[in-house]
């Protein structure tokens, strides 16, 4: 795999609807978007997830745009590339920046796929044709308009349903889902909202047989998540928590969760995606693929990924209409009967539509391989 230049570009788009958590409101995307050429003429694709403020994690597009451009890609110009899976080892002398190490190791994991005339799933080690999808809703302005919205979803025939829950703003809720809706599958993320202060009151969440509670305590935390678990027969999923393959052994060894959601640029990428996966499995330790609001391109890689055989569980892999007005692949990516259909093209198995990315790009720069 010869590479011969990197693009980066900011873009920027607006979502149909504003999306609200624990940790605030987004209206728009901001997020990096990379574009990675080879010698033989195909491009690989990929996006960064960061957003414009460090209140997920510490990363934002400012310092993925930094740490890309002035310590990954010279050094991913200077390794020598022959599998994506050299990508993570050429980046091992950068700590974190998670983010922006998985976006440019997945344009390669894209163009490595390509070139191998295969589907990214496959180059993966996938083994479905499709895959489950629930949907996320925020916070919303009252009770009613939390019901009504979830009502759509179910008639749309998501298979799972999570909500966003904060102190006050989740016994109640989920006591009036549950009424409405006492056979849907369930969940919770509280996006760190509690700490260990309100076990008793998290305790109340028990009678709404949740299939898990996500991240309700720090996000940087798995020992006071394992006092949490001991608490309660809901199983605990860790999402902010892992960022590593020993992120994920630790909390597993001291039963900090029984569920584990995986994000791609959370844990630095594909390769590492498989690691935790692997190792998910061989301990009973179901999973999930969680999402980022991501566009197209990234949606398609969240598609890949789920279809290792350990992502038991429905992701928040959402079809492109749920967040889009309109999104930059083709096709968009759609959802039959809560099922998305795995491409079978070769790559991410979309492809960028170049006149709507220009549409929505910022700036742009190009990195050549000298």
């Amino acid at each position: 795999m010869e590479i011969k230049s990197v693009i980066l570009r900011h873009v920027k788009m607006e979502l149909l609807n504003p999306f609200t958590t624990s940790v605030g409101t987004e209206v728009d995307k901001d997020f990096i978007l990379v574009e990675i050429k080879s010698k033989s003429g195909l491009s690989g694709w990929a996006e960064s997830v960061s957003i414009m403020e460090p209140i997920y994690n510490e990363e934002t597009v400012k310092t993925n745009w930094h740490i890309m451009s002035d310590h990954l890609i010279p050094s991913l110009f200077a390794a020598d590339i022959h599998h994506p899976d050299d990508v993570s080892e050429a980046f091992r002398t950068i700590r974190g920046n998670f983010n922006a190490k998985a976006a440019l190791e997945g344009a390669v994991w894209d163009l490595y796929a390509r070139e191998n005339g295969i589907p990214l799933s496959k180059a993966l080690g996938g083994v479905k044709d499709r895959i489950e999808v629930g949907v996320s809703v925020g916070i919303q302005n009252s009770e009613m308009a939390m019901l009504k919205q979830i009502e759509g979803y179910i008639k749309e025939g998501y298979k799972r349903i999570k909500v966003k829950i904060k102190p006050g703003w989740d016994v109640q809720i989920l006591k009036a889902i549950r009424t409405q809706f006492p056979d849907i599958q369930l969940m919770a993320d509280a996006n760190c909202a509690y700490t260990l202060n309100d076990i008793e009151h998290l305790k109340k969440l028990e009678e709404f047989n949740l299939t898990m509670i996500e991240q309700p305590l720090e996000h940087d935390d798995i020992i006071d998540h394992a006092k949490l678990q001991s608490q309660l027969q809901t199983p605990i999923c860790l999402d902010e928590s892992i960022h590593t393959f020993e992120d994920a052994r630790k909390a597993i060894e001291l039963g900090s969760c029984k569920i584990i959601n995986l994000k791609i640029g959370r844990v630095g990428g594909l390769t590492e995606s498989r690691k935790i996966h692997d190792l998910c499995e061989a301990n009973n330790i179901p999973m999930w693929c969680g999402g980022m609001l991501e566009a197209g391109i990234g949606r398609a890689h969240n598609i890949a990924v789920t279809t290792l055989s350990n992502f038991t569980l429905p992701g928040d892999t959402a079809p492109s209409s749920h967040y889009w007005k309109q999104d930059i692949i083709d096709p968009e990516v759609t959802m039959e009967d809560g099922y998305i259909i795995v491409p079978e093209k070769p790559g991410i198995g979309f492809e960028p539509n170049r006149s709507k990315i220009e549409d929505v790009t910022l700036f742009s720069k190009t990195f050549l391989n000298k």
